[in-house]
């Protein structure tokens, strides 16, 4: 600890006298030759900003970085070797919408471009994120990134899957600190305010070697907003939308200011919804939700590098759909009994005044989720160091119970202590390499509850990497190794019935009379190797290839391994394995890009082997029947075997220098998964196919950006896409786990324009129409899907629809 603290010192004192150059440089766009204000010039990771007309100046050491990279909203990113430049110099950006060449910093190294990365990343811009209007943040990066699909309970809860693989094989990053909930959860979203997100990175692929386990599907990193004037001026901006489909109204702020050491962000938002429709259910009951999120920052930027702390709360009220209906209208019911009285087709219909409302039902969840962290960077010349420790708390309350509405039925609290310290080391311009060490400590417990899924557990994850990346002309070659070492405890967990209520409560030592020992004590430790090696090599200016090799660990979650009980906002009851293993996964990458000022595309293939893979299947009586209790909620069962899943991506982006602003996009991806398990083997969906594969989906744009010649009205855009899945029948069969879905075909259209005022002011307008003609389908990634409690229905259709047609608006305001 004394060492790490004589480095933190040495980022404050060390001499600056080391012989520095100055850089400088105009930006400008490449077809009009006018100015270009404000772009983004990255240098060592360190990101500044050019003044309103393109203009920039940067003090740098004589040995520092040999690149700079320039960005700019809605044209490729460039980089400019310092060594063939004579400053001051004017760098031309070209026009573009596809993002191939972005600078992307997610990872271990410094930031890099993302043609220059072995490994399958793509970036979503502060532009695309503006323009696009979805019910969360999740659905909207899934908009624009290929092999990214979301496992969705409704509008406001959305489970990121990367390649087919989901839950805890996926890892979402907020600003670098990985986000830990009850991700275990079918009905857990993802907590985070959508209207601070500025950008996000998605990983495809195993990331484990970065980020350890829970990486070995790939990673979601959401990047808030951080001021980008240092002019001692407040700066912010105010965005409202609505949503006709569920009556959705947002609101968000975000203000900040930066003098050139000290700099400081507010921001806040707040979103309400109504149950939302479809042509065959018409409104949906219990899928409206209330979120409120606020949150800080306080830092502070010296000479070589920054610190700041960061706070954020979040606060959600969410429906908790159930399904249950009358048999002969297929009006939604609604549960006001308990236990063996409550008879599911005699339940009561649901009013009208109960459907149209913001009104939450008594029956919903209550989440919230707080987080403080620090961040510390400091840099001397190519070394650097980055440190993080940071403290987030997810409590989650599910009110299931009719006749005690204020009784929560799952109560959990997840306390989390995340760490990370990592030191890049210069040893020239041709190798770049860093070594770290990153885990969290967890403690989780249900406090007051009368439903118990999970037993109480401890968790300690310590894990320690070595990553290097060495490049020379056209060819980058990284990679690296990392252990992990994961510790899971917990103690008897007894269980009995509270003799006033009725209902079932924890018992705790030594008074456990009369109660049932529900979870004995568990104590597992799991290790695990993760490796990567991969390779880039840029042919021309156009054409580039990539190949990665990754092997990734992940030990098994708290319900894989110990489970029994229902979770009452998921309707299923799990049941877990203490003796699974670890599963690891060997995965083969390999891409092709091709980058022109007309036409850009990438094609990304991928073949990922894995170990003791961990899946849910229903599990069903001697007659075939779910085995179910007397709510209807079902039983899963947790099974592991080997699994192959393969498929790839391929994205095509026309844009024709000689049509400035025009874009043809297509974009197509496919996943098929197999268990390996000799029993299965030619069976198809009767146990061969893995449970929630997305089927192969085509979704094909054409969209247009104009630039006006107006003072004021600077640029509008206008675009139609098609959203085409295929039919999935390469699905579970077995015990009924799933079932077949149909082929649909989506349209939407969007438009936006922008008012410019003074001093960089605007005003942005943004209108899009989402299933333009209200088409009815069922997406097998829903698990709405599944809501159902009869055989047969007088419509021939069974459970819930997705999503009918959303007309939305969105302004918003920047001062």
């Amino acid at each position: 600890m004394k060492q790490l603290f004589f480095i933190l010192a040495l980022c404050h004192l060390f001499s600056a006298n080391a012989q520095q150059i100055e850089i400088r440089g105009n930006i400008k766009d490449a077809v009009t030759k006018q100015p270009l204000g404000y772009c983004t010039i990255t240098l060592d990771g360190h990101r500044f900003i050019a003044n309103d007309k393109g203009y920039f100046s940067l003090n740098i050491a004589k040995k520092q970085a040999k690149k700079i990279v320039i960005q700019a909203i809605g044209y490729q990113t460039d980089s400019v070797l310092i060594s063939n430049f004579q400053f001051p110099a004017s760098i031309y950006l070209q026009p573009a919408v596809i993002e191939l060449n972005d600078v992307v910093v997610t990872g271990v190294t410094k930031a890099t471009l993302i043609r220059e990365n072995p490994v399958a990343i793509n970036h979503v811009s502060a532009k695309t994120i503006d323009r696009t209007i979805a019910p969360n943040v999740i659905d909207g990066l899934a908009c624009h990134v290929a092999g990214l699909q979301v496992v969705k309970t409704g509008p406001n809860i959305s489970k990121p899957f990367i390649r087919g693989l989901g839950y805890n094989r996926v890892l979402t990053l907020y600003d670098g600190l990985r986000q830990e909930g009850q991700q275990w959860g079918d009905e857990h979203g993802i907590e985070v305010d959508a209207y601070n997100i500025e950008n996000a990175e998605v990983i495809k692929g195993p990331a484990s070697l970065q980020f350890g386990s829970d990486a070995v599907a790939g990673v979601v990193s959401l990047f808030p907003t951080l001021p980008k004037m240092q002019d001692g001026k407040i700066h912010g901006r105010w965005l409202s939308e609505y949503q006709t489909n569920n009556g959705l109204i947002g609101n968000g702020f975000r203000l900040g200011c930066h003098n050139g050491h000290w700099f400081w962000t507010a921001n806040g938002g707040f979103r309400l919804a109504k149950n939302y429709r479809n042509a065959v259910d018409g409104w949906v009951y219990n899928t409206n939700f209330r979120e409120t999120n606020v949150g800080a920052t306080l830092g502070y930027k010296f000479k070589r590098g920054t610190s700041s702390l960061n706070v954020t709360l979040y606060n959600n009220l969410q429906g908790i759909p159930d399904g249950s209906r009358d048999s002969a209208t297929r009006q939604f019911t609604y549960q006001r009994e308990e236990g063996l009285l409550d008879t599911i087709n005699k339940r009561p219909i649901v009013p009208y005044q109960s459907l149209n409302t913001y009104h939450l039902s008594p029956l919903h969840q209550h989440i919230q989720h707080s987080r403080i962290y620090w961040k510390h960077r400091c840099d001397w010349g190519k070394s650097g160091l980055d440190a993080m420790v940071g403290w987030q708390q997810n409590t989650r309350r599910e009110y299931s119970h009719p006749t005690a509405p204020k009784q929560a039925a799952l109560y959990v609290r997840l306390n989390t202590v995340n760490y990370h310290l990592a030191y890049h080391f210069a040893t020239g311009n041709q190798l770049e390499w860093a070594t770290g060490i990153n885990g969290m400590y967890q403690d989780n417990k249900s406090l007051h509850a009368t439903d118990f899924p999970i037993p109480d557990f401890q968790l300690l994850d310590v894990g320690g990497y070595v990553f290097g990346k060495w490049s020379k002309d056209a060819l980058t070659v990284s990679g690296g190794i990392r252990l992990d070492t994961r510790k899971l405890w917990g103690s008897d967990f007894y269980v009995r019935e509270n003799a006033a209520t009725g209902f079932s409560q924890q018992a705790h030592w030594p008074d456990t009379t009369g109660a049932v020992l529900q979870f004995p004590a568990l104590k597992r430790l799991f290790q695990g190797i993760s490796t990567s090696i991969g390779l880039t090599y840029r042919f021309n200016n156009y054409f580039s290839i990539k190949a990665n090799l990754a092997r990734g660990y992940r030990s098994p979650s708290i319900t894989e391994l110990a489970a029994n009980g229902l979770d009452p906002g998921a309707h299923i009851v799990y049941l877990g394995n203490r003796s699974f293993e670890p599963e690891f996964s060997w995965q083969q990458d390999v891409g092709f890009i091709w980058q022109h000022p007309s036409i850009d595309a990438s094609i990304g293939l991928f073949n990922n082997t894995i170990q003791h893979y961990i899946y849910l299947t229903q599990l069903v009586d001697a007659d075939g029947n779910a085995l179910s209790d007397a709510q209807g909620n079902k039983t899963y069962q947790y099974q592991q075997d080997k699994a192959q899943l393969y498929g790839g991506e391929a994205t095509l982006a026309i844009h024709p220098e000689s049509w400035s602003g025009l874009e043809i996009r297509q974009q197509v991806s496919l996943v098929n998964g197999k268990n390996k398990k000799s029993i299965y083997q030619w069976k198809g969906n009767g146990g061969e196919n893995l449970p929630l594969m997305p089927p192969l989906k085509w979704v094909s744009s054409v969209g247009k950006e104009i630039k006006l010649k107006n003072k004021h009205w600077n640029a509008c855009h206008g675009g139609i896409e098609m959203e085409y899945s295929a039919p999935q029948n390469r699905y579970l069969a077995l015990n009924n786990t799933e079932t077949a879905m149909s082929s649909y075909t989506l349209f939407h259209v969007s438009g936006g324009i922008k008012y410019q005022l003074k001093n960089g002011q605007s005003i942005q307008l943004e209108a899009q129409v989402n299933n333009m003609f209200d088409a009815v389908y069922q997406s097998n990634l829903s698990r709405l899907k599944y809501f159902e409690y009869y055989s047969s229905s007088p419509n021939g259709r069974l459970g819930i629809y997705n999503m009918g047609r959303n007309v939305s608006g969105r302004i918003i305001v920047s001062f």
